[in-house]
């Protein structure tokens, strides 16, 4: 059955007195203005918006002028999605700088192309029955319109949205305008990040005769081993993206010895383990929560869980977690690709060393979760195989 969202009697609420009102601004303001992870701000906006002005769902919406697009990160029931700067009643009121009000979405004429554009094409989709809706555009600190809020359905008895709904939902943005702009600038700065980390990843593996699809492959199996073992995904994601310079101190050894076909003499092999010592040295420095955890990952990924590896020679809990999951991810990389010393191993014996390699070379846990991980795993080898993603460029 179509549920028209008129409410039932058991979900008709009342507009917020105004010490309530008070109490939620000042909850709200006090953590959106602590937060700096742009997903969060996002949600937080959400959740105030739709308390103050007591609506079923509030959608914060960001203008990308980039991409000429508004998205939502955050939309209460929906996933992350985009839609054409001009598309629906959020781009009118973004392009036309105007707030916007509809009583019933089904009735209305003025506003009936946007509507079948947005809303009522959305309904269509999800069964969700749209009456009420308020769109208002909010500002950055330079008065540029950076995005709209989009308020569906009132929860109380009357239904309609008013006059003082916008100007409680125009005071939200207010208070959330500051902290947005940061915490976009906060995911800016993560983004250029990534890439500079990916970058000096990619030119230390370039030494090695290696292709930048190695680091890609070895940060996505440290992100599915990280979630395997029961990290957060915000811890994952670090590992995500500074596993990628785990040999970046190969910038520093010799071609003679990184680039020799045969087999290392014990001197060669001594030159070569200090790249884990050179990267260390390079990142450690920094104050940089991201560069601080590539340094761990640079430094004891070749440790092994038996106290047999390099360069300290420490073992087991000794090991950085981040260690233990990018030494088996390199290694898995490593082993399935054909390098100038040896060829590639079939799969089959890859997974049977790892399984022999269990509580000696690597941390048993990290096995385990490398093998439920395991049909992910082989998707993103897949995905990142180097002739696929040569065979990709090729065809552009």
């Amino acid at each position: 059955m179509e549920n028209d969202h008129i409410p039932f009697k058991s979900q008709v609420k009342k507009d917020l007195e105004p010490q309530e009102m008070l109490r939620i601004i000042f909850e709200y303001a006090a953590k959106i203005a602590n937060e700096r992870v742009l997903e969060n701000v996002l949600m937080l906006m959400a959740d105030m918006g739709r308390e103050m002005i007591v609506s079923d769902r509030c959608t914060v919406w960001l203008l990308d002028t980039s991409k000429n697009e508004l998205w939502s990160k955050v939309a209460h029931g929906l996933d992350e999605i985009r839609i054409p700067r001009s598309a629906g009643l959020v781009g009118y009121a973004v392009t036309h700088d105007k707030a916007v009000f509809i009583d019933d979405a089904y009735t209305n004429e003025q506003y009936k192309t946007y509507l079948l554009n947005g809303a009522l094409s959305t309904d269509q989709q999800t069964g969700y029955r749209t009456k009420a809706l308020m769109v208002i555009p909010f500002r950055n600190s330079q008065g540029e319109i950076m995005g709209a809020y989009q308020a569906i359905n009132k929860l109380t008895e009357c239904g309609q949205f008013t006059d003082k709904d916008m100007e409680y939902l125009t005071l939200a943005s207010s208070y959330a305008g500051k902290s947005l702009e940061s915490a976009l600038l906060t995911s800016e700065i993560e983004e250029t990040q990534k890439e500079i980390i990916f970058t000096m990843g990619e030119i230390g593996e370039s030494r090695s005769k290696e292709t930048g699809n190695h680091v890609k492959r070895v940060a996505e199996y440290s992100y599915l081993l990280a979630l395997g073992l029961g990290m957060s995904k915000e811890e994952a994601e670090l590992l995500k993206m500074t596993s990628p310079m785990h040999d970046i101190g190969k910038v520093a050894i010799p071609d003679s010895v990184l680039n020799k076909p045969g087999k290392l003499t014990d001197e060669e092999f001594k030159i070569m383990q200090h790249h884990t010592l050179i990267g260390y040295n390079l990142l450690k420095k920094s104050n940089r929560h991201i560069l601080k955890t590539a340094a761990i990952v640079a430094y004891e990924h070749h440790e092994k869980w038996n106290g047999r590896g390099y360069p300290r020679g420490i073992k087991e809990e000794d090991i950085h977690i981040y260690g233990r999951i990018t030494a088996i991810a390199d290694v898995f990389d490593a082993l399935g690709s054909e390098r100038v010393y040896k060829k590639a191993w079939e799969l089959d014996r890859i997974l049977q060393l790892l399984k022999d390699e269990r509580g000696e070379h690597f941390d048993p846990r990290v096995v385990d979760a490398f093998f439920r991980q395991l049909p992910a795993i082989l998707r993103v080898r897949e995905q990142y195989a180097d002739a696929t993603l040569e065979n990709a460029a090729d065809n552009q």
